[in-house]
C-alpha cells in the first residue's frame, strides 16, 4: 500500500509539473504572438499609412484656367502592379505633362527614407521635361531635416515660398527658386512625412508644381 501511495504521489506531482509546463508554454506563445503583432502593426503604420494629404495650390502662385485644364498629348507610363501608396499618389498627368518614367532611386539613401522615387513628367519635348524626386520618412522631424538640407543648398532668385496647406492647416513648407545661369528652376516642398524636389525649365516647373497634388 505504501508503495502504491508513493507511486500515486509521484504521478500527481508529474501531472502538476506537466500542467505547469503546458501553462508556461502557452504564456510564452502568447507573449511571442503579441510581440509579433506589435512588430507587424509598426510595419503597417510605417509603410501603409500615407503620412500626407492632397495639398491646395500654393499662394501667391496662381494657376490660369487654360493651364489647369490642359491635357497631355502623350500617354502616361503605367505604374508597376506592386506600387506603394506613395508611388500611386504620383499623378498620371499634370496639365499637359504626362508621367513618362517612375522608378526607385537611391539618391537620398544617406537620409534614410522609407522609400524614394525618381519621376519624369514630359510634354513629349525633352527640353521641357520636369524631374521629380520624392521620398517618405517615418516622422515629420526626419522629413523636415531632409527639407532643410535640400533648401540650404538652393542658389538663385526666390520665385515663391510659403506653407503647404491641407484642409486649411499647415502641413509643411515650400520654396521655388530660379537658376539664373541656365533658365531652370527648382521647387522643394514638404507635406507631413513626405519631401520632394522638382527641377526643370522655369516655365515647366512653375506649371507642374502649382498643380502637383502631393
Amino acid at each position: 500500500m505504501a508503495a502504491m501511495a508513493l507511486s500515486s504521489g509521484k504521478t500527481s506531482n508529474q501531472r502538476a509539473q506537466a500542467a505547469q509546463t503546458s501553462s508556461t508554454a502557452r504564456k510564452a506563445r502568447v507573449v511571442v504572438f503579441v510581440a509579433a503583432a506589435v512588430i507587424v502593426l509598426a510595419i503597417i503604420s510605417a509603410f501603409a499609412w500615407p503620412g500626407w494629404a492632397v495639398r491646395t495650390v500654393p499662394q501667391p502662385m496662381e494657376v490660369p484656367t487654360s493651364v489647369a485644364s490642359a491635357s497631355p498629348t502623350i500617354d502616361a507610363k503605367a505604374l508597376p502592379a506592386d506600387a506603394s501608396e506613395l508611388l500611386k499618389a504620383m499623378p498620371d498627368d499634370v496639365s499637359n505633362f504626362a508621367r513618362t518614367d517612375a522608378q526607385a532611386t537611391d539618391t537620398w539613401d544617406a537620409a534614410s527614407p522609407l522609400e524614394a522615387y525618381a519621376l519624369t513628367y514630359s510634354t513629349g519635348d525633352a527640353k521641357r521635361d520636369v524631374h521629380v524626386t520624392v521620398g517618405q520618412w517615418s516622422s515629420e522631424e526626419e522629413a523636415l531635416t531632409q527639407y532643410n538640407a535640400l533648401t540650404k543648398h538652393l542658389d538663385g532668385h526666390e520665385l515663391a515660398s510659403g506653407n503647404v496647406k491641407v484642409n486649411g492647416a499647415n502641413a509643411g513648407a515650400y520654396v521655388v527658386v530660379d537658376d539664373a545661369d541656365d533658365g531652370g528652376a527648382t521647387a522643394v516642398w514638404r507635406n507631413d512625412t513626405v519631401c520632394a524636389r522638382m527641377t526643370g525649365p522655369k516655365a515647366s516647373v512653375e506649371t507642374v508644381f502649382k498643380l502637383f497634388p502631393l
